[in-house]
Order: structure tokens, then sequence, then C-alpha cells
């Protein structure tokens, strides 16, 4: 079978009707009529039969309508591909962040891009920080967006922005207009975790390990904006990064940096020895911009 055969046959399995197909396909009646029967030709069976004024798969078809399914599910990228191509002649640009950076920061990088570019397409996709790294490596994305250095040899690490790692508490919880916290005064303070290794977290794992008594962690989550969550559920203290704290204070949660403070770098990530496209350049230039201005905030 050709690939016009299967095209036919599925707009029948949709239509049921001839002339409907025939419109779905952008095609005369007879045209589709006559590829119809040139496959059952080519098969040596019937596709199709008339029940009641409709075309009714035959058991054969039935058979067949899986295997075509999934033919086309396997073209709708090439689609995409092809409409994106029409419009703009470079690929898309693949982004790949951090939870708490998708989640705020780069959402409006990427409006601003599109303002810049209207026609480039771009797809985001949140990843930790080992997947942000594969998918650099395997060049199925060619910007990442991080708040960790990955100090990794195939990969250029341009830092963009700092601000500081944050306490999330309950509402009434820190002391009015108080500024900062010391690690010391989470003694004994119930905390939300986080599951696995926190890079992040890990200049004040150890200060929070020799706290007597020791702070105690019930529940750990997948990430920063779930630990944000669970504060504001009402489970204790959360330590998270700063873009995850923006707008915690308008949320009702007391919010403050240590002290003495904790920095956290922003840095764009891209393989080494390769050009960044012009929309990956206007875009990193786009995030230090908006970080900057949401840090200072």
């Amino acid at each position: 079978m050709r690939l016009r055969h299967i095209e036919v046959i599925q707009a029948l399995l949709q239509t049921g009707h001839l002339g409907t197909a025939a419109e779905w396909l952008q095609l005369p009646v007879a045209e589709v009529e006559g590829i119809l029967h040139d496959a059952e030709s080519q098969l040596g069976f019937m596709l199709f039969s008339s029940v009641r004024g409709r075309l009714q798969a035959t058991h054969e078809t039935r058979e067949l309508q899986g295997t075509i399914q999934q033919l086309y599910a396997a073209l709708e990228p090439v689609q995409r591909l092809a409409a994106s191509l029409k419009h703009y002649h470079a690929p898309p640009l693949r982004i790949l962040g951090t939870a708490p950076l998708t989640q705020t920061l780069l959402p409006h990088s990427i409006v601003a891009l599109r303002r810049r570019f209207p026609d480039a397409p771009c797809s985001l996709l949140s990843q930790n920080s080992d997947g942000i790294i594969q998918g650099l490596l395997l060049r199925e994305a060619e910007l990442g967006i991080s708040l960790h250095d990955p100090e990794h040899l195939d990969i250029d690490c341009q830092p963009l922005a700092q601000g500081k790692l944050q306490l999330l508490a309950p509402h009434g919880w820190l002391q009015p207009r108080q500024k900062y916290i010391a690690v010391q005064d989470l003694a004994g303070q119930a905390l939300v975790g986080l599951e696995g290794h926190d890079p992040l977290n890990a200049a004040v794992d150890s200060k929070l390990q020799a706290l007597r008594p020791a702070p105690v962690v019930h529940i750990r989550v997948q990430t920063h904006q779930m630990m944000r969550s669970m504060v504001e559920a009402g489970e204790g203290l959360a330590i998270v990064d700063p873009f995850t704290a923006l707008g915690a204070k308008a949320g009702g949660l007391d919010v403050c940096p240590f002290s003495p403070a904790v920095p956290i770098n922003l840095y764009a990530l891209t393989l080494k020895n390769s050009t960044p496209s012009t929309a990956a350049q206007a875009l990193i230039e786009i995030i230090k911009e908006q970080a900057v201005a949401m840090l200072a905030n």
C-alpha cells in the first residue's frame, strides 16, 4: 500500500462517507473512490462495505486500524516540523530548565523572545540538572537554564544572575520586620525535605545536621515548588531557591534569606564548542535581564 491509500482508509474510518472523506482530504469524490478501489485491488480484499448509506470497515480493515493509527502518530512530529519550517527556516529552539525556572522565570522570558522573533518556534521542558546535561550532550536541546553549575567538561556554563537561598514559613512565624534568619534558629523545627540530593541546599545541609536538636523532616517532595505548596498547606518550614520564593509573601507566607547569606547563581548551559543560534543568544540576554529584575525586587 502507498501512503495515499492509507490516508483514504483513515479518512473513511473517521467519516464513514466518501463525500465527507473527500472534503477532509480536499480531493474530488471520484479520486477518493478510485484510490480506495486501487488499494482493494492491490490487497485482494474489500476494505469497506456499504451499510445503510455508510461505509463500514470490514474485518480486515479493523485488523489494520491499529497499525494505521500508529503510523499517523509517528508522522505527527514530521508534520509539526514541516509546519514550522514553512514560516521559519531555523530549527525550533529547545530549552531545558529546572522546575523552579520553568514555572517562574522562563515563561516570561520566552514570551519576550517571541515578541522579538514572532516566527521562531520554541519548546520548553522541565528537567533536573542531570536531565539537562544529557539533553545537551545528545543535542536534544540547545539551551539549558539551571541554578546549579554541573562542572562538566563538555558544557559551557555562563552565570547570569545571583540570588539568595530563602526560608519559607507560615505567616507570623518570623518576628515582625525580621529581615534575616540564622541556620541555628532552625534547631528542632519541622522542615519539608526534598527527595534525593539537592545541590542548592548542600551549603546548609551540614549545618542543619549539626544542630541540636536536629530539624525534623516528616515529608519529602520532588521539587522546590512542591515544598512551597506544603508550607502553604501548613506543613512546617522549607528552604528554597529565590525564584520559588518569588511571590510567596504576597501568597501569605513569611520569607527571608539566611544570615550569613547563601548565594544561589543562575546559569545558562550550552554545549561546548558550539555556537548558539541567534534566538538562543537573544533568549540568554532576556533571561539575564529579567532574572536580575526579579531578584532585585
